[in-house]
């Protein structure tokens, strides 16, 4: 059986005790970038925070692209999220290589040059690339100059979030 036909087993069983409380529309109070990285999947209980007071967005790196601040602007202007969080975190996979390796190594591996993805968005530094996603949320002008943005590091080993100046 595979990992999906034991997860809809799963899910037909576990079901019967939902909370249908939960259909309720989202309203969150803070949005949240971070890493799609499974050591950061209880970061909100990490936090004292319940599950709907977040609108948790995810993807590899902790990135601010295109699609995050579509998320962010949905939530923040429409959901009603009033503060948003930057969360990366030490050893990050995309700290390994760069975006140019991994381009090659899929060049080579598949014979073919998609254009898109245009970046990975690989980096070396935590704390700077969490300035970086900071920065792109607070210079998008839809994003409200009265909406905080901050910016931490969560550490993998000890579970603690360390703030990042923006500067």
């Amino acid at each position: 059986m595979s990992i999906i036909d034991e997860a809809l087993a799963a899910n037909a069983a576990l079901a019967s005790s939902y909370d249908p409380a939960l259909a309720a529309p989202p309203a969150p109070k803070v949005a949240i970038v971070t890493c799609a990285d499974p050591r950061l999947t209880g970061v909100v209980r990490l936090m004292g925070l319940q599950d709907a007071d977040v609108d948790l967005i995810r993807n590899v790196g902790t990135v601010v692209d295109d699609d995050a601040l579509r998320s962010l602007l949905v939530s923040t202007r429409v959901l009603g999220s009033k503060e948003i969080m930057i969360i990366n975190h030490n050893e990050c996979g995309l700290t390994v290589f760069s975006g140019d390796e991994l381009a090659e190594r899929l060049r080579t591996e598949t014979g073919s040059a998609p254009i898109t993805p245009v970046t990975f968005y690989t980096f070396t530094d935590a704390e700077e690339n969490t300035r970086l996603q900071m920065q792109r949320v607070r210079s998008h002008p839809w994003i409200a100059d009265d909406v905080p943005v901050r910016g931490f590091i969560f550490d993998v080993h000890t579970g603690r979030l360390t703030e990042v100046s923006a500067a």
